[in-house]
């Protein structure tokens, strides 16, 4: 690789991981390439965009933005093979290896970068696949909000119809 490729592919690096808020380091290094096809089709389906990279590279892409953006924590990770999974959704790759994995033993996580935390080692897979996107989190505010809001109209029109059947009543018998 010449010095211009490899500039080339840091400058590409470093747009990937600006746009991205979640981000998967995996080893998949034992995997057939009938293997890897099918793991990067699975990963295509869920929007997931896979990318082998040298470690030399990301860490050197990494290395320029601010410290604020904790990606110290994933230097260590980025040794051996490495696979980036890039995604909009925080728990989708975690979901997607698991899945793969009940037909074969790796890919292995080696770190996830997830809003600024740094999850390391393939313990975190089940702890990944457990997160809450943002989309769900939203929606069991809203209902949580909704649910006082219901109670009361319910409340309020149950009350109206027994207070519309007692004055009706209440007038029947005013006539008789």
């Amino acid at each position: 690789m010449t010095r211009a490729e490899k500039a080339a592919s840091i400058e590409e690096l470093k747009g990937k991981f600006e746009e991205a808020s979640f981000f998967y380091l995996t080893d998949a290094s034992t995997l057939t390439v009938e293997q890897i096809n099918k793991f990067r089709g699975m990963c295509f389906e869920k929007d997931i965009e896979m990318k082998v990279v040298k470690n030399t590279l990301a860490i050197k892409a990494l290395e320029s933005f601010p410290e604020e953006r904790n990606y110290m924590g994933l230097y260590e990770s980025l040794k051996g093979p490495t696979a980036i999974l890039f995604t909009t959704t925080a728990n989708v790759p975690a979901k997607v290896i698991k899945e793969f994995r009940k037909e074969a033993e790796r890919p292995v996580l080696k770190a996830a970068y997830i809003d600024t935390d740094v999850f390391v080692g393939d313990e975190q897979l089940d702890a990944l696949t457990n997160l809450k996107s943002k989309e769900d989190l939203i929606g069991e505010v809203i209902t949580l909000l909704q649910s006082p809001v219901k109670n009361v109209l319910g409340a309020l029109q149950s009350g109206g119809n027994t207070l519309s059947g007692l004055l009706k009543a209440l007038e029947e018998r005013g006539d008789a």
